[in-house]
């Protein structure tokens, strides 16, 4: 797929999820995206934010989306500045703002409109008054150079087609010693080339996940020091094939269940931490 075919699919996929909100029924993937607001709390515990961050954010903030949660590899400061790549409906920048208090400041960048425009209800709705929201892409991000103390992001470079566009973007931001701390989808092997070529896979942040190798890679050539990751889980891919249209691709490629099993031992979360020096 081009690159530009690849971020329209994302944005019409998102761009549902915004409109549906909580309830939607036509989403980007399965059950983490089409979930009622019971089915988003559940889903949010088992990624790793706990009862009280998920009850503390405005209603519609928390749309059941993202493989981990950034925010718990390192403590934010009260005073920061922090930049959340693929904000959404803005859960974490939330999360993130009660974390830097009123003398920090949190910035989401979204591209997509539809979400922007729910963030921002939503930020308003909660009093967020030191939470902004801009449109951009994160290979393009709208921000200054050297700005930012903190990058969080949460399952959304594995959408992005250039990821090392996107990791030299998140250098230039970064304030010398600032860090990024992301959760992210990641590869033990190739994906069958059908999965790999579908569009409903990769709005599912499936197709455009890379190797853990090539991906932790990226970061260390880009420049960063004290790479690590500090979580990696095996990701339940059954929420894409669950989804209709999946279902409808594999049944009529006549997929065998050997390739399912076998990607569903293939696509990992990861929490991943970095500094620049």
């Amino acid at each position: 797929m081009e690159k530009e075919q690849i971020k329209d699919i994302v944005k019409e996929r998102y761009g549902k999820v915004a409109k549906g909100g909580e309830n939607s029924k036509e989403c980007c993937s399965g059950k983490s995206c089409c979930s009622t607001a019971d089915y988003s709390k559940d889903y949010s515990l088992g990624i790793g934010y706990s009862g009280t961050e998920i009850e503390s954010v405005p209603d519609g903030a928390n749309l059941g989306l993202g493989c981990g949660n950034p925010l718990a590899i390192d403590s934010l400061k009260e005073g920061e500045t922090v930049l959340d790549l693929g904000s959404g409906a803005g859960f974490d920048c939330f999360l993130a703002a009660q974390k830097v208090g009123k003398t920090g400041k949190v910035i989401g960048v979204d591209m997509t409109e539809e979400m922007l425009l729910k963030a921002r209800e939503n930020a308003k709705k909660g009093g967020y008054e030191h939470v902004e929201f801009r449109s951009g892409e994160i290979e393009h991000l709208p921000v200054e150079d050297n700005s930012i103390d903190a990058v969080i992001s949460n399952c959304v470079i594995n959408l992005v087609p250039d990821k090392i566009k996107t990791f030299r973007e998140i250098f230039r931001v970064l304030k010398s010693g600032g860090r990024f701390m992301i959760s992210d989808l990641v590869l033990e092997k190739e994906l069958p080339e059908i999965i790999r070529n579908s569009a409903e896979a990769y709005a599912a942040c499936i197709a455009g996940a890379i190797k853990e190798k090539e991906y932790i890679e990226i970061i260390k050539n880009t420049g960063f020091t004290e790479v690590k990751v500090t979580e990696k889980t095996l990701f339940p891919v059954e929420y894409i094939f669950n989804y209709t249209e999946i279902k409808d691709m594999v049944e009529k490629m006549d997929i065998s269940m050997d390739i399912i099993k076998n990607t569903k031992s293939t696509v990992f979360s990861i929490k991943v931490y970095g500094v620049k020096p």
